[in-house]
Protein backbone atom coordinates (compact mmCIF):
# COMPACT_ATOMS: atom_id res chain seq x y z
CA UNK A 1 0.00 0.00 0.00
CA UNK A 2 2.76 2.41 0.99
CA UNK A 3 4.70 1.46 -2.13
CA UNK A 4 1.68 2.28 -4.28
CA UNK A 5 1.35 5.60 -2.46
CA UNK A 6 4.92 6.60 -3.24
CA UNK A 7 4.53 5.47 -6.84
CA UNK A 8 1.40 7.61 -7.17
CA UNK A 9 3.14 10.61 -5.62
CA UNK A 10 6.14 10.21 -7.88
CA UNK A 11 3.87 9.88 -10.89
CA UNK A 12 2.00 13.04 -9.87
CA UNK A 13 5.17 15.11 -9.62
CA UNK A 14 6.59 13.69 -12.85
CA UNK A 15 3.32 14.43 -14.62
CA UNK A 16 3.15 17.95 -13.20
CA UNK A 17 6.77 18.63 -14.14
CA UNK A 18 6.21 17.25 -17.64
CA UNK A 19 3.13 19.43 -18.12
CA UNK A 20 5.05 22.49 -16.91
CA UNK A 21 7.79 21.81 -19.44
CA UNK A 22 5.22 21.25 -22.18
CA UNK A 23 3.43 24.53 -21.37
CA UNK A 24 6.75 26.39 -21.28
CA UNK A 25 7.64 24.88 -24.64
CA UNK A 26 4.30 25.99 -26.08
CA UNK A 27 4.71 29.61 -25.02
CA UNK A 28 8.32 29.65 -26.22
CA UNK A 29 7.28 28.38 -29.64
CA UNK A 30 4.32 30.74 -29.73
CA UNK A 31 6.37 33.85 -28.89
CA UNK A 32 9.19 32.81 -31.23
CA UNK A 33 6.77 32.46 -34.17
CA UNK A 34 4.69 35.54 -33.29
CA UNK A 35 5.65 38.47 -35.58
CA UNK A 36 6.18 41.76 -33.78
CA UNK A 37 3.06 43.91 -34.15
CA UNK A 38 0.82 41.05 -35.25
CA UNK A 39 -2.45 40.12 -33.61
CA UNK A 40 -3.60 36.58 -32.92
CA UNK A 41 -7.22 35.61 -32.40
CA UNK A 42 -8.06 33.34 -29.48
CA UNK A 43 -10.13 30.96 -31.62
CA UNK A 44 -7.08 30.25 -33.79
CA UNK A 45 -4.85 29.80 -30.75
CA UNK A 46 -7.28 27.28 -29.27
CA UNK A 47 -7.29 25.33 -32.52
CA UNK A 48 -3.48 25.33 -32.28
CA UNK A 49 -3.74 23.54 -28.93
CA UNK A 50 -3.48 26.46 -26.51
CA UNK A 51 -6.30 26.30 -23.97
CA UNK A 52 -8.10 29.14 -22.23
CA UNK A 53 -6.30 28.17 -19.02
CA UNK A 54 -2.92 28.53 -20.70
CA UNK A 55 -3.90 31.83 -22.33
CA UNK A 56 -4.98 33.22 -18.96
CA UNK A 57 -1.68 32.09 -17.45
CA UNK A 58 0.26 33.75 -20.28
CA UNK A 59 -1.63 36.99 -19.72
CA UNK A 60 -0.98 36.91 -15.96
CA UNK A 61 2.70 36.25 -16.65
CA UNK A 62 2.86 39.28 -18.98
CA UNK A 63 3.60 37.22 -22.07
CA UNK A 64 0.42 38.33 -23.82
CA UNK A 65 -2.11 41.13 -23.45
CA UNK A 66 -5.61 41.61 -24.90
CA UNK A 67 -6.31 44.06 -27.72
CA UNK A 68 -10.04 43.45 -27.39
CA UNK A 69 -12.08 40.42 -26.28
CA UNK A 70 -11.07 37.63 -28.66
CA UNK A 71 -7.76 39.10 -29.85
CA UNK A 72 -4.28 39.19 -28.29
CA UNK A 73 -0.92 40.79 -28.88
CA UNK A 74 2.51 40.19 -27.42
CA UNK A 75 2.95 42.12 -24.19
CA UNK A 76 4.11 45.72 -24.83
CA UNK A 77 3.89 45.36 -28.62
CA UNK A 78 2.62 48.41 -30.48
CA UNK A 79 -0.06 47.16 -32.86
CA UNK A 80 -1.95 48.78 -35.74
CA UNK A 81 -4.89 47.86 -37.92
CA UNK A 82 -2.36 46.19 -40.22
CA UNK A 83 -1.60 43.65 -37.49
CA UNK A 84 -5.33 42.97 -37.34
CA UNK A 85 -5.49 42.47 -41.13
CA UNK A 86 -2.70 39.90 -40.69
CA UNK A 87 -4.92 37.99 -38.25
CA UNK A 88 -7.97 38.19 -40.52
CA UNK A 89 -6.10 36.91 -43.56
CA UNK A 90 -3.69 34.38 -42.04
CA UNK A 91 -5.83 32.95 -39.24
CA UNK A 92 -9.46 33.48 -40.27
CA UNK A 93 -8.99 33.01 -44.04
CA UNK A 94 -10.79 36.28 -44.72
CA UNK A 95 -10.69 38.18 -48.02
CA UNK A 96 -10.75 41.52 -46.18
CA UNK A 97 -7.82 43.59 -47.41
CA UNK A 98 -6.42 47.10 -47.56
CA UNK A 99 -7.77 48.78 -50.67
CA UNK A 100 -8.63 51.95 -52.59
CA UNK A 101 -6.58 55.06 -51.79
CA UNK A 102 -4.96 53.48 -48.72
CA UNK A 103 -3.46 50.72 -50.90
CA UNK A 104 -2.22 53.33 -53.38
CA UNK A 105 -0.62 55.33 -50.56
CA UNK A 106 1.19 52.26 -49.21
CA UNK A 107 2.61 51.61 -52.68
CA UNK A 108 3.66 55.22 -53.19
CA UNK A 109 1.02 55.85 -55.87
CA UNK A 110 -1.02 58.59 -54.19
CA UNK A 111 -0.43 62.28 -54.84
CA UNK A 112 -1.38 63.40 -51.38
CA UNK A 113 -0.91 61.65 -48.06
CA UNK A 114 -3.75 62.15 -45.64
CA UNK A 115 -2.91 64.47 -42.79
CA UNK A 116 -4.41 64.64 -39.32
CA UNK A 117 -7.05 61.99 -38.74
CA UNK A 118 -6.01 59.42 -41.33
CA UNK A 119 -8.48 56.89 -42.66
CA UNK A 120 -7.68 53.31 -43.62
CA UNK A 121 -9.98 51.94 -46.32
CA UNK A 122 -10.72 48.22 -46.24
CA UNK A 123 -12.58 46.04 -48.73
CA UNK A 124 -13.97 42.54 -48.40
CA UNK A 125 -16.40 40.20 -50.10
CA UNK A 126 -20.16 40.49 -49.66
CA UNK A 127 -20.05 37.59 -47.18
CA UNK A 128 -17.18 39.00 -45.11
CA UNK A 129 -17.74 40.90 -41.88
CA UNK A 130 -15.31 42.54 -39.52
CA UNK A 131 -15.16 40.66 -36.19
CA UNK A 132 -16.43 42.31 -33.04
CA UNK A 133 -12.90 42.50 -31.61
CA UNK A 134 -11.74 44.50 -34.66
CA UNK A 135 -14.50 47.07 -34.22
CA UNK A 136 -13.89 47.38 -30.47
CA UNK A 137 -10.13 47.90 -30.65
CA UNK A 138 -8.51 51.33 -30.87
CA UNK A 139 -6.36 51.46 -34.00
CA UNK A 140 -5.44 55.16 -33.68
CA UNK A 141 -6.85 55.71 -37.18
CA UNK A 142 -10.38 55.64 -38.54
CA UNK A 143 -11.16 52.51 -40.54
CA UNK A 144 -13.83 52.36 -43.22
CA UNK A 145 -14.93 48.93 -44.40
CA UNK A 146 -16.84 48.15 -47.59
CA UNK A 147 -18.35 44.73 -48.16
CA UNK A 148 -18.88 44.11 -51.86
CA UNK A 149 -18.25 41.51 -54.56
CA UNK A 150 -17.98 43.83 -57.55
CA UNK A 151 -14.55 42.27 -58.07
CA UNK A 152 -13.53 38.65 -57.32
CA UNK A 153 -11.99 38.34 -53.84
CA UNK A 154 -8.49 37.22 -54.89
CA UNK A 155 -8.06 39.02 -58.23
CA UNK A 156 -5.62 41.92 -58.20
CA UNK A 157 -4.22 41.41 -54.69
CA UNK A 158 -0.50 41.53 -53.92
CA UNK A 159 1.60 40.74 -50.85
CA UNK A 160 2.74 43.92 -49.14
CA UNK A 161 5.76 43.52 -46.88
CA UNK A 162 5.73 45.27 -43.53
CA UNK A 163 8.58 45.09 -41.01
CA UNK A 164 7.87 41.62 -39.61
CA UNK A 165 4.96 40.25 -41.65
CA UNK A 166 3.10 40.74 -44.90
CA UNK A 167 -0.56 41.39 -45.74
CA UNK A 168 -2.49 41.28 -48.98
CA UNK A 169 -3.50 44.65 -50.42
CA UNK A 170 -4.98 45.77 -53.73
CA UNK A 171 -2.53 46.29 -56.55
CA UNK A 172 -2.72 49.76 -58.17
CA UNK A 173 -5.20 48.69 -60.88
CA UNK A 174 -7.64 47.14 -58.42
CA UNK A 175 -7.12 49.98 -55.92
CA UNK A 176 -8.13 52.69 -58.41
CA UNK A 177 -11.21 50.65 -59.36
CA UNK A 178 -12.11 50.51 -55.67
CA UNK A 179 -11.73 54.29 -55.55
CA UNK A 180 -14.13 54.57 -58.49
CA UNK A 181 -16.55 52.21 -56.73
CA UNK A 182 -16.66 54.77 -53.88
CA UNK A 183 -17.04 57.75 -56.24
CA UNK A 184 -18.55 60.24 -56.19
CA UNK A 185 -20.11 60.03 -52.69
CA UNK A 186 -17.14 58.65 -50.75
CA UNK A 187 -14.31 59.63 -53.09
CA UNK A 188 -14.05 62.73 -55.25
CA UNK A 189 -13.94 61.96 -58.97
CA UNK A 190 -11.37 64.66 -59.62
CA UNK A 191 -9.03 63.04 -57.12
CA UNK A 192 -9.66 59.65 -58.75
CA UNK A 193 -8.53 61.15 -62.04
CA UNK A 194 -5.41 62.64 -60.43
CA UNK A 195 -4.59 59.26 -58.90
CA UNK A 196 -5.16 57.51 -62.22
CA UNK A 197 -2.91 60.02 -63.99
CA UNK A 198 -0.04 58.71 -61.90
CA UNK A 199 -0.62 55.09 -62.94
CA UNK A 200 1.22 55.16 -66.23
CA UNK A 201 2.87 51.77 -65.78
CA UNK A 202 -0.14 49.51 -65.24
CA UNK A 203 0.02 46.13 -66.95
CA UNK A 204 -2.72 45.93 -69.60
CA UNK A 205 -3.22 42.19 -68.96
CA UNK A 206 -3.99 42.85 -65.30
CA UNK A 207 -6.31 45.74 -66.16
CA UNK A 208 -8.09 43.64 -68.80
CA UNK A 209 -8.67 40.77 -66.37
CA UNK A 210 -10.08 43.10 -63.72
CA UNK A 211 -12.38 44.90 -66.15
CA UNK A 212 -13.72 41.65 -67.58
CA UNK A 213 -14.41 40.32 -64.06
CA UNK A 214 -15.86 43.57 -62.69
CA UNK A 215 -19.65 43.59 -62.24
CA UNK A 216 -20.02 47.35 -61.72
CA UNK A 217 -20.94 49.12 -64.98
CA UNK A 218 -20.25 52.47 -63.31
CA UNK A 219 -16.70 51.48 -62.38
CA UNK A 220 -15.90 50.09 -65.83
CA UNK A 221 -17.21 53.10 -67.73
CA UNK A 222 -15.50 55.58 -65.42
CA UNK A 223 -12.23 53.68 -65.53
CA UNK A 224 -12.15 53.60 -69.32
CA UNK A 225 -13.23 57.23 -69.65
CA UNK A 226 -10.59 58.51 -67.19
CA UNK A 227 -7.85 56.22 -68.53
CA UNK A 228 -8.43 57.41 -72.07
CA UNK A 229 -8.48 61.00 -70.86
CA UNK A 230 -5.14 60.44 -69.06
CA UNK A 231 -3.73 59.18 -72.39
CA UNK A 232 -1.84 56.26 -70.88
CA UNK A 233 0.04 54.09 -73.35
CA UNK A 234 -1.34 50.85 -71.84
CA UNK A 235 -4.89 51.94 -72.69
CA UNK A 236 -4.48 51.11 -76.39
CA UNK A 237 -3.75 47.47 -75.51
CA UNK A 238 -7.15 46.95 -73.85
CA UNK A 239 -9.77 44.99 -75.76
CA UNK A 240 -12.92 46.92 -74.93
CA UNK A 241 -15.06 44.55 -77.00
CA UNK A 242 -14.56 41.91 -74.29
CA UNK A 243 -15.74 44.22 -71.49
CA UNK A 244 -19.44 44.29 -70.68
CA UNK A 245 -20.34 47.97 -70.37
CA UNK A 246 -24.07 47.39 -69.97
CA UNK A 247 -26.69 49.47 -71.72
CA UNK A 248 -28.34 52.82 -71.20
CA UNK A 249 -27.04 56.06 -69.79
CA UNK A 250 -25.49 56.52 -66.34
CA UNK A 251 -25.68 59.81 -64.47
CA UNK A 252 -22.61 59.82 -62.22
CA UNK A 253 -23.12 63.38 -60.97
CA UNK A 254 -26.01 65.84 -61.25
CA UNK A 255 -25.67 68.85 -63.55
CA UNK A 256 -22.64 67.35 -65.26
CA UNK A 257 -21.61 66.97 -68.89
CA UNK A 258 -22.71 63.93 -70.90
CA UNK A 259 -20.01 61.82 -72.53
CA UNK A 260 -21.55 60.06 -75.51
CA UNK A 261 -18.84 57.41 -75.97
CA UNK A 262 -19.20 55.93 -72.50
CA UNK A 263 -22.79 57.09 -71.90
CA UNK A 264 -22.00 58.78 -68.56
CA UNK A 265 -22.57 62.22 -67.08
CA UNK A 266 -19.34 63.48 -65.51
CA UNK A 267 -18.30 66.65 -63.65
CA UNK A 268 -17.70 69.70 -65.84
CA UNK A 269 -14.01 69.86 -64.85
CA UNK A 270 -13.51 66.36 -66.30
CA UNK A 271 -15.46 66.90 -69.53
Amino acid sequence: MFLNYFIDVDYFFVYKYTMRLENKSKINRLIADWPVGAIYVTSWLKNAGISNQLLNRYKKSNWLSPVAPGALKRFQDEVTYQGAIYALQKQLDSSIHIGAKTALELQGKAHYLQLGNATATLFGGSEDKLPTWFNKADWKVKTEYYSTSFLPPELGLVDFELETFSVKISNPARAIMECLYLAPKKQELMECYELLEGLGNLRPQQVQALLEACTSVKVKRLFLFLSEKANHSWFEYLDISKIDLGSGKRSIVPNGVFNAKYQITVPIELA
